[in-house]
């Protein structure tokens, strides 16, 4: 039997890059998985790709940063499938600079779909795993959620947000069987999830399908095991 047979599973950010690799990891697995993203021609690229290997996907248009779409993609996951099992927040924009030379738009950019998406989508799915009694939430951080270097304020401000977030969480769902994670990957080669390996190993980057084993790792812990937080670093990274 797979690993994640007679699940469901919601992916944000999943039409492309680590999110792609997640959703085809988890479909594999035997999980039905939601594909929730802008781009809808990528996201449909994403289930189709997951139903040639025998999965079974579905898409839901969403922009995480609207709160209304982010309780829409909930809603009509259970609506579909009676249930959410496991929410992997993985939507983000990566961006800044030099806090003396970043815009207030730029900060406002990237908080509200870094920090306010993710926390839409904690909320949302937290109260459907409250009412239906436990579930899984993995949410996609950063190292740079755990340090921070200059030229990285913004981004790594709300990577860190996404922490506090993830451990406040974890604590509040403990005595409700939700489990809440985070992964901190360093730098991920996602935009190779359809390369060949040997091309993701010349990248000399973190293969985004090792995240993707990480959430199914984190997924199918026994039901009293949670790991609330998982470095991914590279191989001889000097910070």
């Amino acid at each position: 039997m797979k690993r994640l047979e007679n699940t469901v599973a919601v992916v944000t950010g999943s039409s492309s890059g680590i999110g792609k690799a997640i959703a085809l990891r988890v479909g594999e697995e035997g999980a039905t998985v939601v594909v929730a993203a802008r781009r809808m021609d990528l996201c449909q690229q994403t289930v189709r790709q997951i139903e040639q290997a025998g999965g079974k996907a579905s898409v839901q248009q969403t922009d995480v940063s609207q709160e209304e779409q982010v309780e829409r993609l909930i809603r009509e996951t259970v609506d579909r499938y009676g249930r959410l099992d496991i929410l992997v927040n993985n939507a983000g924009i990566v961006g800044g600079g030099r806090l003396a030379d970043t815009s207030t738009k730029a900060f406002d950019d990237i908080l509200n779909t870094n920090l306010r998406g993710t926390f839409f989508c904690c909320r949302a799915g937290f109260r459907q795993m409250k009412q239906q009694g436990g579930g899984v939430i993995i949410n996609i951080s950063s190292v740079a959620g755990i340090q921070a270097w200059a030229g990285t304020g913004i981004y790594s401000a709300s990577k860190h947000g996404i922490m506090a977030l993830t451990k406040s969480l974890a604590d509040e769902g403990r005595a409700l069987h939700i489990k809440v994670s985070a992964i901190c990957p360093a730098g991920v080669a996602d935009d190779l999830v359809d390369a060949s390996p040997e091309e993701i190993v010349r990248s000399e980057k973190i293969s985004p399908f090792d995240v993707a084993e990480t959430v199914l790792y984190l997924a199918t812990l026994g039901p009293s095991t949670v790991v609330q937080q998982v470095i991914l670093d590279r191989l001889g990274a000097d910070w």
